[in-house]
């Protein structure tokens, strides 16, 4: 799963994020069918050409579909060329590329869209926002936007996503445990390792808090928390911990407070035995399947999830993340691009504001697949009841736990900001598999990649 927040990156969990936005202040993105007035100045106009690429899973493809069609009903001049790819998205966007046959909208893996910026093949969507009457930058959430210059932006991600606790009722109803909502109210480290001992239950009956517990002989895990970035990014950060110094010129992940977050989820796996090791949970089915069958009682996870666990009929939950020392969420995405060689840039920037719009895809906002990008939706109950509300894939508590988690502590992912970043992963992440699997320290195998990684650094876009 590692691979969400770049091409997403790849993450079976992430069909494909998508872009939202809307709003219904002055800022709002019209949706609306034309008028017989605007449909024939439409049909005045010369046509247009587009072609729009993007990836993702069957339900996705259903609503993009669905969506591009009104859009051309709206805009009758503009036919779009919908191309679906649904396997090895990145060699063939950049196939298309390379070959001078860029689409003239599409989405991009998050690992090479600032690379692709900074390299003139990206549109800058400043230049659209400066002079649109209807949509500007304030309007969105601060912390999805792909900067790689100053007053340069590619955009945002195609949606907005965060992380969150899923958990299954049943399980922690049967254990007593009450999971928290709120940023003030959230677990402590040490009250989740508490919890998660709870739950974890060996092949006798015993939980992780019993000594007569056998951890070579688990049933139940307590808890599955990924060892990609975007997972332990959430802890490192909640312990005041971070990846770059600020200009991004200084490796901080071998920090105390980083290493110390990072040693703490290791624990989990080597001390507490309450969360399946890389090689153990290589075993385990999918996040929905492994708590529908009591496999795994909790899960940290990206909110993207929430689209297979209500599916899986799962009696879940959602909590807020626990904190270490402040309570955060990380922000993640691949973001939806305007190529910089579109000969129709002014048709391409109302397809942009089109799939920007939560009214245009509002089965994968309310299925539990996509965020809204736009603040309006985050903060007017009318625009939050659309999706975040009566509906089985959004529980009680997610408001809390998730929607006001993305406004008021959502950070960007590292995707969004550090330069370089492909290359800097492919050397942490296979050193932190030796922390995972209890065989070094965190702070020694970070202290050990420092040099390498500090090699490498390239600054933070945008600055």
């Amino acid at each position: 799963m590692r691979k969400l927040a770049f091409s997403l990156l790849t993450l079976s969990l992430i069909a494909g994020l998508t872009t939202a936005c809307g709003s219904s202040s002055k800022d709002e993105i019209s949706n609306a069918q034309p008028t017989a007035a605007e449909t024939s100045s439409n049909q005045q106009q010369e046509p247009v050409n587009l072609v729009f690429t993007y990836n993702g899973g069957p339900i996705e493809k259903t609503v993009m579909e669905n969506s591009i069609a009104e859009f051309m009903k709206k805009y009758p001049n503009i036919k779009v060329d919908a191309q679906f790819v649904a396997t090895d998205y990145t060699t063939k966007i950049t196939t298309m590329v390379a070959g001078n046959t860029a689409p003239d909208i599409g989405y991009l893996p998050a690992d090479i869209a600032l690379a692709w910026a900074e390299e003139g093949k990206l549109a800058n969507v400043m230049d659209f926002l400066k002079d649109d009457p209807e949509l500007k930058r304030e309007a969105f959430l601060p912390n999805i936007w792909y900067d790689w210059a100053p007053g340069k932006s590619l955009g945002t991600s195609t949606a907005a996503e965060a992380f969150t606790l899923f958990y299954n009722k049943n399980l922690t109803d049967t254990a007593g445990i009450t999971v928290p909502t709120t940023a003030d109210t959230a677990w402590t480290w040490d009250q989740f390792v508490e919890n998660a001992r709870k739950l974890t239950i060996d092949k006798k009956g015993h939980n992780a808090l019993d000594a007569a517990f056998d951890p070579n002989n688990i049933k139940q895990y307590g808890v599955q928390f990924g060892t990609w970035w975007g997972s332990y990014m959430n802890m490192v950060y909640s312990n005041g911990g971070a990846y770059l110094n600020d200009d991004g010129t200084e490796f901080k992940l071998n920090s105390p407070e980083s290493a110390e977050a990072i040693q703490k989820i290791a624990d989990l796996i080597n001390v507490y035995h309450v969360m399946p090791s890389p090689v153990q949970a290589s075993s385990l089915p999918g996040m929905a399947t492994a708590m529908q069958t009591n496999q795994v009682a909790m899960f940290i996870d990206g909110q993207w999830s929430l689209l297979d666990v209500d599916a899986a009929k799962v009696p879940f939950g959602i909590g807020v993340l626990p904190k270490m020392k402040k309570s955060v969420t990380l922000m993640v995405g691949d973001p939806t691009v305007i190529f910089n060689s579109t000969k129709h840039p002014k048709e391409a920037w109302l397809l942009y504001k089109w799939l920007a719009n939560p009214e245009t895809s509002l089965e994968l906002h309310k299925g539990g697949l996509w965020m809204p990008l736009l603040k309006d939706w985050y903060e007017k109950p009318e625009l939050i009841a659309k999706w975040a509300e009566n509906n089985s894939a959004h529980p009680e508590g997610y408001k809390d736990a998730v929607v006001n988690q993305a406004m008021k502590n959502g950070i960007p992912g590292l995707a969004y900001t550090v330069r370089n970043f492909p290359t800097i992963d492919s050397i942490v992440t296979p050193a932190l598999d030796k922390v995972w699997m209890g065989e070094s320290k965190a702070q020694d195998v970070l202290n050990e990649i420092a040099p390498k990684v500090q090699a490498e650094l390239k600054g933070i876009a945008g600055k």
